[in-house]
């Protein structure tokens, strides 16, 4: 029960963390959520729709195994990797929330040349070019180690292919919007944390 309410507490954190990003935003006029709109090469769309779809699905399916595991195959993990879960989890949620403050009014979910924000370079993004993903990945790989059962594991794995998929496409139109100075920062900062 305890890793079901940590997972729960949590999830929840993050998802109020984003979701209240995005109204504060919009409440200046900005719309943050640009997966999947606009007109975009066809890749760009395709993989934009998935990962929305996937970004949704994926916390119905935490949620599902919160509440709902004894109808859920579950594996059988020892605590000590479903404790490395929670803090995955907590790692996750810290990431995301440190990532989204600092990017201020330039946050954006996905492609959309149409809108023209700045370069963030600082804080977080000093040690991470893609901090609200790797804080996506923490908290997918996270709740599945806590919460062991195949449906979350599989959704994590999409979840974080699909991120990862997103960065790669985000990484061919970030050297037009930003020029020398994203392929700079680019070249002395790693893509998601350390040397990766």
């Amino acid at each position: 029960m305890i890793f079901q309410i940590s997972v729960f507490g949590l999830i929840t954190c993050f998802y109020i963390g984003y979701f209240m990003k995005q109204i504060l935003l919009r409440k200046k006029g900005i719309h943050t959520n640009r997966l999947a709109k606009g007109r975009k090469p066809p890749k760009t769309a395709a993989i934009e729709t998935a990962l929305l779809t996937a970004t949704y699905s994926i916390a119905v399916i935490q949620y599902a195994s919160v509440f709902f595991s004894r109808f859920i195959l579950t594996l059988k993990f020892p605590a000590s990797i479903r404790w490395v879960g929670i803090a995955l989890t907590g790692g996750g949620v810290i990431f995301f929330i440190l990532a989204i403050t600092s990017m201020r009014d330039s946050w954006r979910a996905g492609v959309d040349e149409s809108q023209k924000t700045a370069i963030v370079t600082s804080g977080i993004y000093s040690i991470s070019r893609n901090p609200a993903f790797v804080g996506f990945d923490m908290l997918y790989l996270g709740s599945a180690l806590a919460l062991p059962n195949v449906l979350l594991l599989v959704a994590a794995v999409i979840g974080i292919l699909l991120l990862h998929l997103q960065i790669l496409e985000e990484e061919t139109y970030l050297p037009h919007a930003f020029g020398e100075e994203y392929l700079q920062y680019k070249s002395r900062t790693p893509r998601y944390f350390l040397f990766f």
